[in-house]
């Protein structure tokens, strides 16, 4: 396993699918098993050592990104405003999201050729009948050249992925459509590198276009 500090509230974990294995863990313990996801971060939480000075503390933001030989995972501490005890997470705070946006510039300074990653945003969100999608679709068709869309099946259910890219909009607007997408769907916690990986592709591109054409 690799570590990396980015900064005082940042800290990166790499493992291959060979790390995983050899704690006792597999690649579908991962993926599919929270208690025992949950117990491979503590066990690489474990192994930052006295020496990285990263006290578990507050409320934490974990991304992990799926790559071809295994997994990268990035923590951060969020960074609370003054005014606001961790006790009180998130009450208090209008947009809890903001406390997170400091990773991406960490990522931006230490990672020049991960640019892709800093400036794309994938937003997922769960619905049980496409029948759901389809008042959704005809509020957001307008909308849809501010951003890509993916319509994926899987175990049942639809996963509507919204695929912001921050050089082409605000990030405030990018926020701002998403929430209008929680009036129909609920965002999910699976990540989009397992939907695509795992799930069926239904539209690969202009959903809610197409959901208008072909169901409304």
């Amino acid at each position: 396993m690799e570590i990396e500090r980015i900064n005082e509230n940042t800290v990166k974990f790499y493992l291959s699918y060979g790390d995983i294995e050899d704690r006792g863990f597999s690649k579908e313990d991962v993926w599919y098993n929270r208690e025992k996801s949950e117990e491979l971060f503590w066990d690489m939480m474990d192994e930052l050592g006295d020496d990285t000075e990263f006290a578990v503390e507050g409320p934490l933001w974990i991304q992990v990104n799926a790559m071809n030989e295994g997994i990268e995972v990035i923590v951060t501490r969020a960074h609370l405003p003054k005014n606001v005890e961790s006790s009180q997470f998130p009450f208090g705070i209008e947009d809890p999201e903001e406390l997170f946006d400091p990773i991406f510039d960490a990522i931006n300074e230490t990672e020049e050729d991960s640019e892709e990653e800093v400036q794309v945003k994938d937003r997922l969100f769960v619905f049980n009948e496409i029948d759901e999608t389809i008042p959704l679709a005809s509020q957001m068709v307008s909308l849809e050249d501010h951003f890509e869309t993916q319509l994926y099946a899987f175990e049942d259910r639809y996963y509507l992925n919204l695929r912001f890219d921050y050089n082409l909009i605000e990030t405030k607007r990018a926020k701002d459509i998403a929430s209008m997408v929680t009036e129909y769907g609920v965002p999910s916690k699976m990540s989009i590198h397992r939907i695509e990986e795992y799930g069926t592709i239904v539209m690969e591109s202009d959903v809610f276009a197409k959901i208008v054409k072909y169901f409304a």
